[in-house]
């Protein structure tokens, strides 16, 4: 076996964390993602959650892929998620052969799964891989399992590569209680329907096609519903909730107009009307300052996708963020939320805005004393505002560098020595933020250091280290600095800092690198993974 690089081995030598922002391992990008609780079909009794998204492996200028595959994790563990295979693929039509039609169409989008249970209680899944192939676009598969493999299961009986159905962009389907069907669908205006649960597909006979379901962004009569793309379908309790991809209004929260802002609206029934409730993810890590002006602290603008999920009596809201400089590197996110609903006529849906973390499902913080990579950032900007050029983010400070691999094979997907997301172009002024550790497992320990993985860039500058905020006007604290030399070679290298000890600090805190030096938008270093370290 060949011998690891340094900052490998450094990887391999110590506990890698887990369970943290993006929550499937940070070679891996799935966006648009849909969660569900299903019954694990190898472990009578017990439960899995599925993950059932996009897939960013296209890696040449365009979103998703011609695959799709799905992750799923115990429910008992929701920090260990597996890798169960490609489910399904768009390049054959119903004669086993080739598709030769538009190569763009045959691209798979964002995918919804739904569930029926026949009378005698046989569960069948239903996906609805979003094929954009004209022709193909209502397509539906089915399994007999959760993870698939699933098989398109209507095809045109005179047209061996086109599909039947109603289903359109971002499909999204609900089986109610009563066994009734509804399918969503929409880009930039939203539709839905009841469904024929004899075909899963078309409109159900004597029953039409609803349209703007929810008022389009495009509508400029004081709708604040504002719909852009995203369906998504929860029922909770006797209440209907839709999300979506909402595209905000110019000023609202203080900030440009964006579609990074996954919404939701409610209704008693399955078709509405429908009631906007408000925004339950901002993916621009939106923040106000004690003078009460709003930052971006994330990535600008992008779209998200994905939906609720009430996993062990907690509600959780999954969603995805751009990396890169580009739109077509997104990795799966998710954020605990509180949920309440008022039953009955007219009963109100409040779910809670979720904030934008680092920690995944490790809602307590972080372990400070685990490996953790750069790339789980949940703060990250400059000294001036990134903007969006087409489909291009220009940024004067950090952003996730993509690292793509095909892994799927390895027996550990979050080995540390592959399980990386470096952090590039820090430059002065910019700030790079990790919401949030639990920093009382450091109480009692001595000699409190700080090691950081770097690759210098040739420039004399100062990073220093801050909790709680990242200056004192908005009330962090300074906990150490370290130098960065231009003689520095530029290879990877480990820089270990003292800092001070962290008793007064709170359980949960954030931790900030921020960056400085004379010279202006220019790279001063690219972080790969950094942890505290104690006698």
């Amino acid at each position: 076996m060949s011998k690891l690089p340094f900052f490998l081995a450094a990887f391999a030598l110590c506990v890698a964390a887990r369970g943290a922002n993006p929550y499937l391992p940070l070679w891996e990008y799935i966006p648009d993602g849909e969660p569900y609780v299903f019954d694990d079909p190898d472990k009578p009794g017990e439960k899995r959650v599925y993950i059932y998204g996009s897939h960013d492996a296209m890696r040449n200028g365009r979103a998703c892929g011609r695959e799709q595959v799905v992750w799923s994790a115990s429910v008992k563990d929701l920090n260990r998620w597996r890798f169960d295979g490609v489910i399904f693929r768009s390049i054959y039509g119903a004669d086993g052969q080739p598709l030769n039609g538009d190569c763009l169409g045959d691209v798979l989008y964002a995918p919804d799964v739904a569930e029926t249970v026949d009378a005698g209680g046989r569960k069948t899944y239903w996906l609805y891989p979003n094929t954009q192939a004209r022709g193909r676009n209502s397509m539906v598969a089915k399994s007999n399992r959760p993870d698939g493999p699933f098989e398109v299961s209507n095809w045109d009986a005179s047209d061996p590569k086109k599909t039947v159905g109603c289903m359109g962009f971002d499909p999204a389907v609900l089986v109610d209680d009563d066994g009734r069907v509804y399918g969503y669908w929409g880009y930039s205006r939203s539709f839905a329907a009841e469904l024929d649960p004899a075909t899963m597909a078309t409109v159900k006979p004597g029953t039409k096609i609803v349209e703007d379901m929810i008022e389009s962004f495009k509508k400029e009569n004081g709708n604040d519903a504002r719909f852009f793309e995203a369906s998504s379908i929860r029922k909770i309790k006797d209440k209907y909730v839709f999300i979506y991809d909402r595209w905000t209004k110019d000023g609202e929260f203080g900030l440009a107009t964006s579609k990074y802002n996954l919404a939701y609206a409610y209704s008693d029934k399955p078709l509405g009307p429908w009631t906007y409730g408000g925004t339950i993810i901002d993916a621009r890590g939106r923040e106000t300052l004690p003078d009460g002006t709003v930052r971006v602290t994330a990535t600008p603008d992008g779209n998200t996708h994905g939906s609720i999920c009430e996993i062990n009596g907690r509600w959780y809201v999954f969603f995805h963020r751009q990396s890169g400089t580009d739109i077509y590197g997104r990795q799966a996110m998710v954020a605990p939320i509180e949920v309440a609903v008022e039953e009955g006529p007219g009963g109100k849906v409040t779910i809670g805005e979720a904030e934008y973390t680092s920690e995944g499902f490790e809602t307590g913080g972080l372990d400070p004393f685990a490996r953790h990579a750069a790339g789980i950032a949940s703060v990250y900007y400059g000294e001036r505002p990134a903007e969006r050029r087409h489909a291009k983010f220009v940024y004067s400070g950090p952003y996730m560098k993509p690292c793509y691999a095909d892994l799927y094979a390895q027996r550990d997907p979050y080995a540390a020595e592959y399980n990386r997301c470096p952090v590039a172009h820090c430059t002065a002024g910019s700030v790079l933020g990790y919401k949030y550790f639990d920093f009382s497992k450091t109480h009692g320990r001595k000699g409190l250091e700080l090691e950081v993985s770097l690759v210098p860039h040739g420039v004399d500058a100062k990073v220093e280290v801050w909790v709680g905020r990242p200056c004192a006007d908005e009330g962090g604290a300074k906990i150490g600095e370290f130098a960065l030399e231009k003689d520095w070679p530029d290879a990877m290298r480990r820089v270990v800092v003292g800092v001070a000890p962290l008793a007064d600090r709170n359980a949960r805190e954030a931790l900030y690198f921020v960056f400085s030096a004379n010279q202006r938008n220019q790279s001063l270093c690219e972080i790969e993974n950094f942890r505290f370290t104690a006698e």
